[in-house]
C-alpha cells in the first residue's frame, strides 16, 4: 500500500466516526422532541447553573478582576465548564431545557473522537471505530446523555484527558523505543517489542520522523491543559486519572526518566494554571461541603458503609446492567477464546526469532496496552468504591475505557464467524437500545431488555406534565415589577423547589423558587418573610416533619389568600399569596418623572419601646431607574440633636441613633427585558429596629438617596414624622424585619467569637432562602460604606461590613473591613481571629501568622485560633511547627 493512501483511510475512519456520532445525535434529538417531562431536583439545579453562566455572559468584563471573581463563584460547589458551555450553546440556539441539552451532543462528539483515538494510539483505528460505536449503545452512557446531569460531560472530559495522557506515553515509548533499535531491537519496557503502526488519525504512526510526528512535550503540554479542563467539570475527575499519573510519575521516578518526569510535573503545573482560579475561589466552600455531598448523602441514602465487602463490590454487580450482558460478555468469550486459538501459534513465532509476526497493526505491545487500560481501571473502580456515596453515575468515567477493551475482544476473531458476532452483538445492542428508549418493542422489546439489559428504560414522557411555568407566568403577572420569591412546600420529583426555581429563571429571572419551612423554629419567620407559597394535594416528596406545620400556616393562618389552583390527574396545586405584601409597586403616570426620588408618606406609631420591631410605611415617587438602583440611607435622629446642631462623632455615639438603611423595594424593583416608563409609587411596609440602649425622645427621619450604579447622593426631602421612643410604652404588631437590619443585628454579635457564630450563619442560611441573589448583600456593603466614610469610628457599622463583604466573597473588601475592625476593637482577640481567617482563605498565610499574634496573646488557650494559627503554619510550608500545635490541640494543652 502506498504512503498517498494513509489520509484517504484516515479521512474514512473519520467519516465513519461522524456517521456514528449523527445516528447518536439523531436518535437523541427524537426523544427529546418526543418527551414532555419536568427536570427533577439535580438536573433542574444543573440546568439553572446554566442560565446563571448565559446572564453573567451577556455583559463580559473580561478585563475587570471584580467580574472575574463574581463570575467564578457563579457556581461556588460545582466546577462550571458545564454550565459556561451550556450557556454559550444557549446562546446561540436560545434558553430552554432541550437547547441546553444540545451540549450534549458536544461532548458526545469529544467523547467518541477519545475513545476513538485511545483505541487507535493502544490498537489500531478498527479498535477506535468499534470502541466508538459501543459508546453509542452501552445502556449507561445513553441514558445519561439524556439527563442534564454532570457525569457524562465529566465522562467526554476524563475519557479525553486520558487519551492524551496515553498519546504522550506512546509517543515516549515509540521515540525511545527508535532510539534504542539501532542497539537492542526492543522497547523500552520489559523487552516488549514496538510494533509497526498502521496509518490514522491520533495514530503515532510517523512519530518516527520528526517532521511530522508532534513532539512529547507538546502532548504532555496537551494533557496538562486537558486535565485542567477535567478538573473543570467536577472534582471527581480526579478519582479515574490519578492511578495512571501516579503510576507513571512513580516509574519514570524508580527508572530514573528525569525527562519523562519533568514533563508529568510541568503538565500537572499547566493544568492548576487552568483550574485554580475557579477552585481558589470557592475553595473552603468545596471543603466544607464534602462531608455532605459523601458521608452524610451515603448515610441518607443506606448505602453500604466501607468496612463491609458489599461497599467493595457494589459497582463489580452493577456492572451487567451498566454494559448489558451482550457487551460485557460476548467480547470476552471472544478475546478469550482467540487467546486460546493463538497461543500456539504465538509460541511458534517467539521461538522462530520473528517477533514483527505477533502483529503488524499495533503501534504498542498488546500486553502493555491491555496492562495500561487495567491500571485505569482497576484504579478508577477502587478510588470510586472508596467514595462514601454509591450510584452508579458516578463510575460512568471508567466505562468508555472499558469499550476499548471490549472492542478488542470484539475485533480478535476474523473470520467470517467472527464478523457475524461482532455484527450480530452490535445489532442486538443497538435493539436494546431502541427498545429502552422508545416505548416500540411490546412483549417482545420488554421481555429482551429485562433479560439481557435491565434497569435501563428511559421512555419518553409524552403525556402533559403539571402546568409549572403557568405558576410562574401568574406570579409575574400579579407583581410585574418585582422580583418575587417563591415557597415551594412539597419536594417530589415533578415539584420541588429546584425545577420552579429553573421555569422562574426563564421568566426573564423574575422568580425564584425555594424550600422553605424546613425547621420547626423558622416556621413562622419563613411564612412573615414571603409574599408567595406553592402546596399540592397528595404526596409531599422527601420534606422534613415541620413541612406539615408549614403547610397549615400558610393554608390557615389568614395572611394568605389563595389566589389560583391548578388540576392535572389526582394532583392540585395551590398558589397562595400574601394578604398585604411588603412591597407594591404602581406605576401612576406615563409623563416623563421628575428627576429625584420623592418620600411622599412615613407612617409609623406614635410610640414605640426600644429593642421591639416598629412597623414602618414609606411610599417614594420617581422614574424606574432612579427607584431601581436607589439605596436610601435613612437616619432616625434625636430631635435635641437635630434641634442643636450637634452632629459630631461623640453626639452620634451618645444619642444612639438608629438607621434603617435600605434598596428601595428591598432592592426586588424588577421588570424583567422590559424598560418601564413614567412615573412609579413604591410602596414599602417593613420593620425597624430601635437599640436596646437608645436615648428615650422623640426621633425624625433623615434619608439621603444613593446611586448604587453611579454612586451620586443628594438629600432627600422627609415630610414631617415623629417616633416617640418610651420604654413604658406598648409594641405595636410588626412584619419581620427587613433582611439588611437583620444583618446588623448578626453582626453586632461577631465580637463574641466562636460561640455567636455558628447561630449567625444558621440565620444567614435562613434569611438568603428569601433573597435567592443575595442583593440585601450589596445594598448593606454600600450602604456602610457610605455610612463609615461619615463615621469611621462606628465598630458595630465595620463589623457588619466586614460580614457583608464575606459573604459576598469580596477579599479584598473584607480584609479592609477587618483591619478597620482590629483598629476599633483592638482588644478583641476575634477581631484579629477574623482578619487572620480572611487572610488564610486568600492564600496569604504570613500575613494570617501575623494578624494571629494579638489574638495568641490575649487568648492563648482558644483551640479556634491556635488551629488558625496551625493552618497558616501549615500553608507556608512549615510543617513540624504545624504538627507541634496539632499535637497541643490534641492534648488539650
Amino acid at each position: 500500500m502506498s504512503h498517498r493512501k494513509y489520509p484517504s483511510k484516515g479521512c474514512k475512519n473519520l467519516l465513519i466516526l461522524g456517521i456514528i456520532w449523527l445516528l447518536g445525535a439523531v436518535c437523541d434529538r427524537i426523544w427529546f422532541a418526543l418527551d414532555r417531562s419536568i427536570p427533577a431536583w439535580d438536573q433542574a439545579d444543573y440546568l439553572t447553573g446554566t442560565l446563571n453562566y448565559w446572564q453573567a455572559l451577556q455583559n463580559p468584563q473580561w478585563w475587570d478582576s471584580e467580574w472575574w471573581q463574581s463570575f467564578w463563584t457563579i457556581s461556588s460547589k460545582i466546577p462550571p465548564l458545564t454550565y459556561i458551555l451550556a450557556a454559550v450553546v444557549q446562546n446561540i440556539f436560545g434558553t430552554g431545557p432541550d437547547q441546553a441539552a444540545l451540549v450534549m451532543l458536544l461532548f458526545s462528539a469529544i467523547l467518541l473522537g477519545s475513545v476513538y483515538g485511545l483505541g487507535t494510539a493502544l490498537f489500531n483505528s478498527t479498535v477506535g471505530l468499534w470502541a466508538a460505536a459501543l459508546c453509542q449503545v452501552i445502556p449507561a452512557l445513553y441514558v445519561l446523555r439524556l439527563n442534564f446531569l454532570l457525569d457524562y460531560p465529566l465522562t467526554s472530559a476524563v475519557t479525553f484527558s486520558f487519551f492524551c495522557f496515553t498519546l504522550w506515553q506512546v509517543t515516549l515509548k515509540k521515540v525511545e523505543g527508535n532510539s534504542d533499535k539501532g542497539t537492542r531491537g526492543q522497547g523500552v519496557e520489559g523487552g516488549e517489542e514496538l510494533i509497526r503502526v498502521n496509518s490514522s488519525p491520533f495514530s503515532p504512526s510517523s512519530l518516527s520522523s520528526s517532521s511530522v510526528a508532534p513532539p512529547p512535550l507538546l502532548l504532555a503540554a496537551v494533557f496538562g491543559l486537558s486535565l485542567g479542563l477535567a478538573l473543570l467539570v467536577k472534582q471527581t475527575a480526579l478519582f479515574f486519572l490519578f492511578t495512571p499519573i501516579a503510576w507513571v510519575g512513580f516509574t519514570s521516578l524508580r527508572q530514573r526518566r528525569w525527562g519523562q518526569l519533568a514533563q508529568l510535573l510541568g503538565a500537572l503545573l499547566l493544568s492548576t494554571l487552568v483550574f485554580a482560579p475557579w477552585y481558589r475561589a470557592n475553595w473552603l466552600l468545596i471543603l466544607t461541603s464534602g462531608k455532605r455531598a459523601t458521608i452524610d448523602s451515603a448515610i441518607a441514602e443506606d448505602d453500604p458503609p466501607l468496612n463491609t465487602l458489599e461497599a467493595w463490590t457494589y459497582y463489580w454487580h452493577h456492572l451487567p446492567a451498566q454494559v448489558s450482558w451482550p457487551l460485557l460478555l460476548i467480547p470476552i468469550f471472544a478475546l478469550l477464546l482467540y487467546w486460546g486459538l493463538t497461543a500456539v501459534d504465538d509460541a511458534k513465532t517467539r521461538r522462530g526469532g520473528d517477533a514483527e509476526k505477533l502483529s503488524k497493526t499495533f503501534p504498542v505491545s498488546p500486553a502493555w496496552s491491555l496492562k495500561w487500560l487495567a491500571i485505569f481501571w482497576i484504579g478508577a473502580y477502587l478510588l470510586s468504591s472508596l467514595n462514601p456515596n454509591k450510584d452508579d453515575r458516578y463510575v460512568l468515567p471508567y466505562l468508555p475505557v472499558l469499550t476499548v477493551f471490549l472492542a478488542y475482544g470484539l475485533t480478535r476473531l476474523r473470520s467470517l464467524w467472527g464478523q457475524r458476532i461482532r455484527w450480530g452483538t452490535f445489532g442486538l445492542a443497538v435493539l436494546l437500545m431502541l427498545f429502552n428508549l422508545f416505548p416500540i418493542g411490546g412483549f417482545i422489546g420488554n421481555g429482551m431488555t429485562l433479560a439481557l439489559s435491565p434497569n435501563a428504560r428511559q421512555f419518553p414522557n409524552m403525556k402533559e406534565e403539571l402546568p409549572l411555568p403557568q405558576v410562574i407566568a401568574q406570579i409575574v403577572e400579579t407583581e410585574p415589577y418585582l422580583r418575587s420569591t417563591l415557597g415551594v412546600l412539597p419536594s417530589t420529583k415533578k415539584i420541588n423547589q429546584h425545577n420552579l426555581n429553573y421555569y422562574g429563571r426563564l421568566a426573564n429571572f423574575q422568580v425564584y423558587g425555594r424550600q422553605v419551612g424546613v425547621k420547626k423554629k423558622f416556621v413562622q419567620q419563613d411564612a412573615r418573610s414571603l409574599s408567595w407559597f406553592l402546596s399540592k394535594s397528595g404526596k409531599q416528596g422527601s420534606v422534613p416533619k415541620a413541612q406539615a406545620l408549614m403547610v397549615k400556616t400558610v393554608e390557615q393562618d389568614g395572611n394568605f389568600q389563595l389566589h389560583k389552583t391548578w388540576t392535572s390527574g389526582d394532583t392540585t396545586l395551590k398558589l397562595y399569596h400574601q394578604q398585604t405584601p411588603p412591597v407594591e409597586v404602581k406605576q401612576i403616570s406615563q409623563q416623563q418623572p421628575q428627576a429625584q426620588i420623592a418620600l411622599l408618606q412615613v407612617t409609623v406609631p406614635e410610640k414605640a419601646p426600644p429593642q421591639v420591631p416598629v412597623p414602618v410605611t414609606y411610599e417614594w415617587n420617581g422614574s424606574w431607574e432612579e427607584l431601581q438602583n436607589g439605596i436610601v440611607l435613612l437616619t432616625w435622629r434625636n430631635l435635641s440633636a437635630q434641634e442643636s446642631g450637634e452632629k459630631t462623632a461623640s453626639t452620634l455615639a451618645r444619642e444612639k441613633l438608629w438607621i434603617h438603611d435600605h434598596g428601595i423595594g428591598m432592592g426586588n424593583l424588577y421588570a424583567g427585558a422590559n424598560k418601564p416608563q413614567g412615573t412609579f409609587r413604591v410602596i414599602e411596609r417593613l420593620a425597624m429596629l430601635p437599640p436596646a440602649d437608645v436615648t428615650p425622645g422623640n426621633y425624625a427621619l433623615e434619608a439621603i438617596y444613593l446611586n448604587r450604579v453611579s454612586g451620586e447622593t443628594y438629600p432627600i426631602t422627609v415630610p414631617k414624622v415623629t417616633l416617640q421612643i418610651d420604654p413604658q410604652a406598648a409594641p405595636t404588631t410588626a412584619p419581620e424585619l427587613d433582611l439588611l437590619t437583620q444583618l446588623r443585628v448578626l453582626a453586632a454579635n461577631l465580637p463574641q467569637g466562636t460561640k455567636a457564630l455558628e447561630q449567625l450563619f444558621a440565620e444567614i442560611g435562613r434569611i438568603n432562602q428569601y433573597d435567592p441573589i443575595q442583593d440585601y448583600l450589596e445594598q448593606a456593603r454600600l450602604s456602610l460604606e457610605y455610612r463609615l466614610q461619615q463615621d469611621s469610628q462606628n465598630r458595630d457599622w465595620a463589623y457588619a461590613l466586614a460580614l457583608a463583604n464575606v459573604l459576598q466573597k469580596r477579599v479584598s473588601g473584607a480584609i479592609a473591613a477587618l483591619e478597620q475592625v482590629t483598629q476599633l476593637d483592638s482588644e478583641n482577640p476575634y477581631a484579629w481571629a477574623y482578619l487572620a481567617f480572611v487572610q488564610l482563605y486568600n492564600w496569604q498565610p504570613r500575613a494570617a501568622e501575623k494578624s494571629l499574634q494579638p489574638s495568641l496573646t490575649k487568648n492563648p488557650d482558644s483551640q479556634e485560633i491556635q488551629a488558625l494559627n496551625g493552618v497558616a503554619a501549615l500553608m507556608q510550608g512549615k510543617v513540624i511547627q504545624a504538627w507541634q500545635i496539632y499535637q497541643r490541640l490534641g492534648t488539650g494543652d
